[in-house]
């Protein structure tokens, strides 16, 4: 029984699955800041090959091209190709978004159809459970809202220029995004404020106070290069304020991390709707929450009415590491896609 590792290549991390017979037995998630060099790849392979030694296929996702390392996408898709077929082989399979997968030469070939198209995977692998849903899937840095209808997947864009367009695809996440690309003001002891745009803390920092942080997720370091502990976590929300900790009580700054909390979600509710106007999908179409915020997709899919369920509940996986599958599920797509044998000549239905 052939087993397979899937492998989705971000600019932060590395994720990592591992399928036998169409089941998932092992995931995880890789810190690997990208952007610092390609040997940090290498550094994170290397922590993963105690999990992949065994595996008979090999496939890939990438979004890490988009990363400050590289001066365009086409390059960095290049050198990211070019260091997996150093690591794992030329008979390694590269997804293509709409072309399924490829070859490492027709990656090459192609590179627009390999930079950053794996919610395609996610949402193909959707499609082969139910004709319709919604994928939302929070990471720790953006956010992707996909449409599977009739069975295939209802992209409105492919690209991240595209989706951005399209509200299919939102640059904010769960822990690395600064506090000021979410919310320009907010509010501390009663008293509405602008917030200092200074890169001081993140969205980690938000939840870590409000303790909505779930554990293992936040593999970074700090902006301040500090700990994180809350009172750390304090320390950097109210640089955001122009204020020290000592400045509010916890319990003031935990209404304020709340506040921006609140933000974030109904930013990401704007684009759920928007992508809902534009596809006709049922009011008994489910959300399938993916990413480390599935939880937070999940309150907002009851805000909205409708059913959700996991992304880890459509797979056959083994139950330690279900919660994962949710939380990696490009990686987990590419490995079960790959495992049921479909080429580069199978394309993925998508309606743009």
């Amino acid at each position: 029984m052939a087993i397979t590792a899937g492998y989705d290549v971000g600019g932060a991390h590395l994720k990592v699955a591992l399928a036998e017979g169409g089941r998932v037995i092992a995931v995880r998630q890789i810190a690997c800041p990208l952007w610092q060099g390609l040997d940090k790849l290498d550094m994170a392979f290397a922590a993963a090959a105690p999990l992949t030694a065994r595996a008979d296929i090999h496939a890939a996702t990438m979004t890490g091209e988009l990363c400050e390392l590289f001066p365009d996408r086409r390059t960095g898709v290049a050198a990211i190709l070019d260091r997996l077929t150093d690591l794992l082989g030329t008979s390694l399979r590269i997804w293509t978004g709409p072309r399924g997968f490829g070859s490492i030469e027709h990656a090459h070939a192609d590179p627009m159809h390999v930079a950053s198209t794996n919610f395609l995977a996610s949402a193909a692998l959707i499609a082969r459970h139910m004709p319709e849903a919604l994928l939302v899937d929070m990471g720790s840095t953006t956010t992707d809202i996909v449409a599977v209808l009739g069975g295939s997947v209802c992209a409105r864009g492919i690209t991240d220029g595209e989706r951005l367009a399209t509200g299919e695809l939102i640059y904010t996440g769960l822990t690395r995004t600064d506090v000021s690309a979410v919310a320009r003001t907010a509010t501390l002891r009663r008293r509405a404020q602008r917030l200092a745009a200074g890169g001081f803390a993140n969205m980690a920092d938000v939840r870590r106070i409000l303790g909505e942080l779930p554990e293992g997720v936040d593999q970074h370091g700090t902006a301040d290069g500090r700990g994180k502990s809350v009172g750390e976590s304090v320390a950097r929300l109210a640089r955001c304020f122009g204020r020290d900790a000592i400045d509010a009580d916890l319990e003031a700054w935990r209404r304020s991390a709340r506040e921006i909390a609140e933000q974030q979600m109904r930013d990401i509710r704007a684009a759920i709707e928007e992508v809902l106007a534009a596809v006709p999908l049922s009011s008994h179409a489910p959300v399938i929450a993916a990413g480390i915020g599935a939880p937070e997709i999940a309150t907002l899919a009851s805000e909205l009415g409708r059913a959700c369920h996991p992304f880890g509940a459509l797979i056959e996986a083994n139950d330690e590491c279900r919660e994962w599958v949710t939380r990696c599920a490009p990686a987990v797509a590419v490995a079960l896609l790959a495992g049921h044998g479909l080429g580069g000549d199978a394309l993925i239905s998508v309606n743009a």
